[in-house]
């Protein structure tokens, strides 16, 4: 009788909002999917869901740019002055201090799966490290450990999944023994969901029973991090800042204490390294300020004429690119939390499978069929009081692995990881043997225990063997 009673309620929702196609099949289905599928409606907040449709499916608006857009300032990679230089040295130091005192906790968002790489599994599952073929999990957990040996700390890792792997992650870990770490100083949860829509404004059925949904994009962690208790625990501990970076880039240096100094000597609330574009049309956000905030711009809607915008000297204007890493206070994620905020939504046309209504089977898209609806962190970044960018160096510390080929691929980041490993090894005076290109002409692996920084290498170098070309070495 109550789910009669709560099919009939739901019945007239639907109906209202058009969407009564999510019943096509409730008679078919047993009792507990019907209770399934009628759950799952009752979730569902029609209100926000037509304001999403009639801005991002029916009526679709170009992206309002501001009529002044400026370039962000920008702390170099490398001090420029003697001025800079000292607070350099005191920014290494606070940082180091906040890191050794457990004031910095890592969290990353991994709610993605391995299908671009051709993966079958969450993508922190798959193997990306040159010689020992380690997954990224076990690299960043490798990491933390390493770092919290280093200076002196019990570290914190918080992992944001998505409910497409969450159960899938909370596995690996276990069944790994979590990678070395203690299991009570690792806080998984999930982000959002967003349901899937046709291209008409209809909610898709993935299953029967089920509304086609998706993660709501690594803007989603910022509330993820409150509704699951993340934030409270890390004001249990004692932590106060937020060392955020993305699932995919191996190179990542999480404990970063000039970046972690920085932030906290600025007294920033989110903040972001950045790196200079390799071409003006380089697919990643472009840095910028606007009304004195700092903003991430698209690459797809930056004007192309401020895009190709060039200084005196021939260096881009708009040079700084979004790497997706960032130091963020815990009192930022609380203060939005608090206050109610809502970060704008993007809108992908992607290729989702869905339940034909006609054929009563799922049908895989050739072409792009449906819109996803997400929003990105950096959104945030213009509600911040302050926030600062600092220039890291693509080679030491972005090889994000998106593509299963070219561009951005395993391929890439393995031959970046060596060359990182080698060049730190050079830097210390060790002899590296070189192909004609000048690539090395070895395969290294720098495990995280060995060495998380180049100054690490320089206690440890009477233990490196002489390396010979065409070996094949890991370091630990």
């Amino acid at each position: 009788m109550e789910l009669e009673k709560r099919y009939k309620k739901y019945s007239q929702l639907l109906q209202k909002h058009n969407q009564q196609h999510l019943f096509t099949f409730y008679n078919q289905l047993d009792k507990n999917s019907q209770n399934k599928l009628l759950k799952q409606i009752e979730d569902l907040n029609f209100k926000s869901l037509n304001e999403k449709i009639g801005r991002y499916v029916k009526n679709v608006f170009p992206v309002e740019l501001p009529a002044k857009i400026e370039p962000a300032g920008v702390y170099p990679a490398f001090p420029r002055s003697a001025e800079q230089k000292k607070k350099y040295e005191k920014a290494k130091q606070l940082g180091a201090n906040l890191i050794s005192k457990g004031k910095v906790a890592a969290f990353i968002v991994a709610g993605g799966q391995g299908t671009r790489l051709g993966f079958d599994g969450p993508k922190g599952d798959f193997p990306i490290s040159p010689v020992k073929n380690k997954t990224l999990f076990q690299l960043f957990a490798e990491m933390i450990k390493a770092a919290g040996i280093k200076y002196g700390f019990k570290p914190k890792w918080y992992i944001m999944t998505s409910p497409l792997n969450f159960e899938q992650t909370r596995k690996i870990l276990k069944d790994n023994n979590f990678y070395g770490l203690n299991a009570k100083d690792i806080f998984i949860f999930q982000q959002g969901a967003e349901v899937n829509l046709s291209t008409d404004g209809k909610i898709l059925l993935a299953q029967k029973d089920t509304p086609a949904a998706s993660p709501d994009g690594h803007g989603g962690s910022l509330k993820a991090l409150y509704k699951s208790g993340a934030i409270a625990d890390m004001r249990k501990a004692g932590i106060e800042y937020i060392s955020y970076f993305q699932v995919d880039n191996p190179l990542i240096n999480i404990f970063d204490p000039l970046f972690i100094g920085l932030h906290a000597m600025d007294k920033a609330e989110m903040s972001s390294k950045a790196l200079t574009k390799a071409q003006p049309f380089e697919k990643v956000g472009n840095f910028c300020l606007v009304d004195g905030k700092v903003t991430v711009i698209e690459y797809s809607d930056l004007p192309k004429k401020l895009t190709i915008k060039k200084n005196a000297d021939g260096s881009l204007v708009f040079s700084l690119g979004n790497t997706a890493i960032h130091i963020i206070s815990r009192n930022f994620v609380e203060r939005l939390n608090v206050k109610g905020f809502a970060l704008p939504y993007h809108r992908a046309i992607k290729k989702i499978p869905y339940v034909n209504l006609q054929k009563s089977r799922i049908i895989k898209p050739r072409k792009e069929n449906g819109i996803k609806l997400e929003t990105f962190v950096f959104d945030a970044l213009p509600l911040a009081k302050k926030s600062i960018i600092l220039e890291t160096i693509r080679s030491q510390e972005f090889a994000p692995v998106k593509n299963k080929s070219g561009t951005d691929s395993p391929k890439v980041a393995r031959r970046m990881m060596i060359a990182r490993a080698a060049d730190w090894l050079r830097e210390a005076g060790v002899k590296i043997p070189r192909k004609s290109d000048g690539s090395a002409g070895c395969k290294i692996e720098m495990a995280p225990s060995f060495a998380i920084c180049k100054e690490d290498i320089a206690k440890k170098k009477n233990k490196i063997p002489q390396i010979k070309s065409g070996d094949k070495i890991y370091m630990k």
